[in-house]
């Protein structure tokens, strides 16, 4: 029997560690929090989020041979295809603990990465032989700079559809400067201007700027502002968020990602597609894990209906 091609995301797998404040922030002193350890790392979450939506999806990344390595594997393992996550004596498993206010709002994220160093372009070249067939290929921005150069490459000679999600302000200085190849970018407002390397840039010009240097569709989320979105074709446009309570926004941004993926590669357009990911965001909003644990389609299709169907955001 012909295995089936699934969604190969590569990248960051970790243990996340929230620390909820219960009284107000101050600089200088301790705090009462409530303490939750999840599983995490953009790669990861994005991968449980398309395997909790039904979408056949593996797991490429890297974790200690410690306990927090054995849990995440144990952990993923019940929605995602595992066998390419690598063991290393190098460096302890990813931890990313954030600090987060009364809100659910971010103060403050500690990121321990350094197990990530150990993955380079001759780890990559090692692995993708391993990979089996592949739908589409997801990447995010933990990993070296020549490792994900090469995949970017990679997946344009192999000309596969490849979804870029970057991580952080410092992360995306990795990415290339060509990035065709490239079929769709993820991006926050703040990392799309960094990567067009002008911080006074409006969001549109930072995402023209990006389709200039080989993106075929970049996609800016903005929090409560909504998503932006622009193509190489000349299309753009904006929509608006949901109106959702927040409990809390860890994980969003890779619920949108899953989202985004699970309606483009069912064949949505770019702009519908943007819909489905802010509906999987506004899910996982509403909850404190920073995966959903009851996700799967019909609730996805559902909150889809919701917020952009029934008198909801257009």
């Amino acid at each position: 029997m012909r295995q089936a091609a699934s969604i190969v995301c590569i990248g960051g797998a970790n243990v996340d560690r929230k620390a909820r404040l219960l009284t107000p922030f101050r600089l200088g002193t301790s705090h009462p929090v409530a303490t939750t350890q999840t599983a995490g790392g953009v790669a990861r979450n994005i991968a449980e989020n398309l395997g909790r939506l039904a979408q056949p999806v593996s797991l490429v990344s890297t974790v200690g041979d410690d306990r927090d390595g054995q849990w995440l594997i144990d952990v993923t393992s019940r929605y995602v295809d595992s066998r390419h996550i690598v063991r290393t004596s190098k460096a302890n498993t990813g931890t990313y603990t954030a600090v987060l206010d009364e809100r659910g709002e971010m103060v403050l994220a500690l990121a321990d990465m350094v197990i990530y160093d150990t993955v380079g372009k001759e780890w990559m070249k090692q692995r993708w032989p391993e990979l089996g067939p592949i739908s589409a290929v997801v990447l995010d921005t933990n990993f070296s700079s020549n490792a994900i150069q090469w995949t970017i490459e990679q997946c344009r000679r192999e000309r596969l559809p490849l979804c870029v999600v970057t991580v952080s302000v410092p992360k995306v200085k990795r990415l290339p400067a060509d990035l065709s190849g490239v079929t769709w970018l993820i991006t926050n407002e703040a990392e799309a201007k960094a990567l067009a390397e002008d911080d006074g840039r409006s969001v549109s010009e930072a995402m023209e700027a990006l389709v200039r240097l080989g993106v075929e569709n970049v996609v800016v989320t903005r929090g409560a502002n909504g998503v932006a979105y622009a193509t190489k074709q000349g299309e753009t446009g904006a929509i608006a968020a949901p109106k959702v309570e927040a409990t809390d926004a860890t994980g969003a941004g890779d619920a949108f990602a899953a989202g985004f993926l699970y309606g483009v590669l069912g064949g949505h357009t770019v702009e519908d597609a943007c819909r489905f990911g802010m509906s999987s965001a506004s899910l996982t909003l509403q909850t404190a894990e920073t995966v959903h644990s009851a996700l799967n389609e019909h609730l996805l299709q559902a909150a889809y209906a919701r917020y952009f169907r029934e008198g909801g955001t257009k």
